[in-house]
């Protein structure tokens, strides 16, 4: 059963008590997750409890921060019983053991609509090392870590759409994988970061946006699964298989800009932990987004989820 913290006064009170961590920022992050919009109608319980621990926590590895505990909300329609909400206790139960957090509050509300459930998100970071969009320089490599496409193609998976690993890539796209235990590579060597959610090249751009910068990125350099590479080579057109990829969303993967002088380093660090990873393009000082594969320019109509 997933247990309070004593910070939340074991959650027998109505707030938390945080005591600051000296020499080190608090990093707070939201997510919300919708019943048939960032899950499937009927989801088991346990899966949604975790996916959305592990989406919430998926923006604190993009900082280089170290999670300690969260916040949550749900929202129950009247049909989801006791059973069911034991269930969802469970899976919190699980990833909170795995991941090292803790429950520190928050609220339960009955709602007409679809479930709704929702997490914020604590963690430290060493005082001024957090990873922000905001910091990547011209020159700066486009850099990914972990595979992108499996969410979308996980996502079609999961509807039952028969692809190529389908097992695996709809497990991918219902438990994304956090990529926490790159926190002190990232601090050492990434100057901006963002976790890949609405799709590579919108979360990419968000974070020429945020510095100031335009992007380039090579669609031919992507770092994909055995099951996106077969996935590529079925369809007839591979430069719009490749955009539909980088497009898609729910990768939860990090798209990082790193300086000339630190990408091997990065590279090989990233690489000793099992994560794929790829120098997938470069910041520049001209505004904008170019799209290439093999030396042309592409076009694209959207770069992925818009809120």
């Amino acid at each position: 059963m997933t247990h309070g913290d004593a910070r939340a006064l074991d959650l027998r009170d109505d707030a938390a008590v945080l005591p600051s961590r000296p020499g080190y920022d608090l990093v707070i992050t939201k997510d919300a997750l919708i019943e048939g919009v960032h899950f499937l109608d009927g989801e088991a319980p346990d899966i949604v409890a975790r996916r959305l621990l592990r989406t919430n926590l998926s923006d604190l590895a993009a900082k280089g921060a170290e999670p300690f505990g969260y916040f949550l909300m749900t929202a129950w329609p009247k049909d989801r019983d006791g059973a069911y909400r034991e269930a969802f206790a469970q899976g919190l139960a699980i990833d909170g053991e795995a991941f090292g957090i803790s429950l520190l509050g928050g609220d339960t509300v009955s709602t007409t609509g679809p479930l709704a459930v929702s997490a914020t998100m604590l963690g430290w970071v060493p005082h001024g090392a957090a990873v922000l969009r905001s910091g990547a320089r011209s020159g700066d490599r486009l850099v990914v870590c972990g595979p992108i496409g499996d969410g979308w193609l996980g996502l079609k998976a999961a509807r039952g759409e028969a692809i190529p690993y389908a097992a695996a890539l709809a497990n991918h796209y219902r438990l994304p994988r956090p990529l926490l235990m790159l926190r002190e590579a990232m601090r050492r060597f990434v100057s901006a970061a963002a976790d890949i959610s609405d799709g590579l090249l919108a979360d990419a751009n968000h974070i020429a946006d945020a510095s100031g910068l335009g992007l380039e990125v090579d669609l031919d350099g992507l770092p994909l699964s055995e099951g996106a590479r077969r996935w590529v080579s079925m369809q007839p057109e591979r430069v719009d298989a490749l955009i539909r990829l980088a497009i898609g969303g729910d990768d939860y993967a990090l798209a990082c800009a790193v300086g000339p002088t630190n990408e091997v380093a990065f590279l090989a660090a990233v690489n000793a932990l099992g994560i794929a990873a790829a120098s997938v393009g470069v910041f520049t000082k001209k505004q904008g987004l170019l799209v290439a594969s093999r030396g042309a320019k592409v076009e694209t109509a959207r770069l992925g989820w818009r809120h």
